[in-house]
Order: C-alpha cells, then sequence, then structure tokens
C-alpha cells in the first residue's frame, strides 16, 4: 500500500537550528569569549550565516558580546529553571516575539500599575511604517487599547475610583476622555473581548488590545499597533484571531 509521505521542516530550517545549536555547545565548551571568525572555521560555517546566527542569539541572551568576541549569556541559565522561577515577562516574550512575526506589526504585553499601563514586553514591525512602543514608561490607560482592556476587567468599586481619580489627558482629537463615553467603551470590550482605539494616543495609529487572566487573575493585555492605512476589515479579523489565541496561551503557560 503506498503511503503519503508527510510535510516536514526544510533541509535549510534544520541545518540552521543545527548550526545554532553548534554554536551555543562551541562557545560554551571554551573558557574565553571567541571571535566570529573562530567560531566559522572551527564549525565550517558561512560568515554571512554565521552573523545572523550569532545576532540572534545575542538578541536572545543565549550570547553575550563585547567587542568582537562571545561568551555565553544569562538566557543559558533559563533553559535550566523551573517553570515556578520564570516571570511574567519571561512567559510572555516568546508568545509577543511569535505574535509579531505572524503579523509583522508591533505587538506588546502590557501590566496595569495603578491607573497607569506600562509595556512589559515590546516587539516593534519591521516594516518602514510602524509604531514603536517605548517599554519603562507608564502611560495612562484610558488612550491606550491596552488599557482599555485592562478597564474592562476592573471590578464596579474600582472603575468608580478610577474616574474619580484620574484625570484624563487629550491627546488627539479622537481621545476619549468623558466617563460616559469611556463607560460605552468599557461595555463593548465586556461584550466582544477586544478593546480598539481609533487614533486616541497617536495619530494615524490603530490600537487592538486583550486582557490576559491567569488563574481567574487579570494579570495584563496583549495590544497591537498597526498604521490606519493598512487595518482593514480582513486585517482586524486576522489580529483578533491570533490575539485570541495568544492569550489563551499564555493563559494556560
Amino acid at each position: 500500500m503506498a503511503s503519503i509521505a508527510q510535510p516536514g521542516p526544510s533541509q535549510a530550517q534544520v541545518k540552521s537550528a543545527t548550526r545554532t545549536l553548534d554554536i551555543i555547545e562551541y562557545v560554551v565548551a571554551h573558557p574565553r569569549p571567541l571571535v566570529a571568525q573562530e567560531i566559522a572555521t572551527a564549525l565550517g560555517i558561512p560568515v554571512s550565516s554565521l552573523s545572523y546566527l550569532l545576532a540572534t542569539l545575542v538578541d536572545r541572551d543565549y550570547l553575550v558580546r563585547e567587542g568582537r568576541r562571545y561568551s555565553p549569556g544569562p538566557g543559558l541559565e533559563k533553559l535550566q529553571m523551573h517553570a515556578e522561577a520564570y516571570t511574567l515577562a519571561d512567559r510572555a516574550a516568546p508568545l509577543v516575539r511569535t505574535l509579531r512575526v505572524q503579523l509583522n506589526e508591533t505587538t506588546s504585553f502590557w501590566v496595569r500599575e495603578g491607573w497607569e499601563v506600562e509595556a512589559l514586553v515590546t516587539e516593534s514591525s519591521e516594516q518602514a511604517l510602524r509604531y514603536a512602543v517605548p517599554t519603562g514608561n507608564r502611560l495612562p490607560m484610558h488612550p491606550l487599547a491596552s488599557g482599555k482592556a485592562l478597564m474592562a476587567n476592573l471590578s464596579d468599586e474600582q472603575l468608580e475610583r478610577y474616574f474619580a481619580e484620574t484625570e484624563r489627558q487629550r491627546y488627539t482629537a479622537q481621545t476619549v476622555t468623558s466617563e460616559k463615553a469611556l463607560r460605552k467603551d468599557i461595555e463593548q470590550v465586556r461584550k466582544t473581548g477586544f478593546s480598539n482605539t481609533d487614533e486616541e494616543f497617536s495619530l494615524g495609529i490603530i490600537g487592538i488590545g486583550r486582557a490576559v487572566t491567569m488563574g481567574g487573575e487579570t494579570v495584563g493585555a496583549l495590544s497591537v499597533a498597526i498604521p490606519k492605512v493598512r487595518c482593514d476589515d480582513a486585517a482586524r479579523r486576522r489580529i483578533e484571531d491570533l490575539l485570541e489565541r495568544t492569550a489563551g496561551l499564555l493563559e494556560t503557560a
């Protein structure tokens, strides 16, 4: 009986994965930092390919670069950690990165700090026209998709406090600031599960967000920032679908 060949990874993908592991093992096995040419010569990897792989490993903290030399990075220690030792940022980072690759739009994971939000993890789009999210800065909740997603998960008592304690700045002509209008937006988020902003914080930028819960507790929100010129109905549906899937993966992590 004839068998049907199952699709598998391409030879190029396997070679790239093998080379990546070879680089890590070779660098870890040496007591001193190595220059790229040493690694290329020892492993028989073309310099052009090696440069990309080294840059990726440095970006993921598996290697550290000091000048022209490479040595083992702190990311390797995480591979031996128990799941309980991983922070929320550690859990969110690979999923945010994957979401960015799937959409090629700026994606972020936000947490609430009081009545503000902070991007814990962010990955910027590689397209020429893109929006960059600063990390480490606290921003108001009301003009951001992540903020509205988190507001929708506040209790009624918390919402009352929020409106009583905040002065909501207008950033563009589209920024929603009134309690009545924001409550309407929050009600819509609670119905659909998704928050939306239309040029409320930055002109030309659409925001789409979804809250993330773990063990019944809201821990943050995922969001995608996309230039308005690229946000048609098909793009919006795809973003919402991938946000839903990514949030589900993070919630079960």
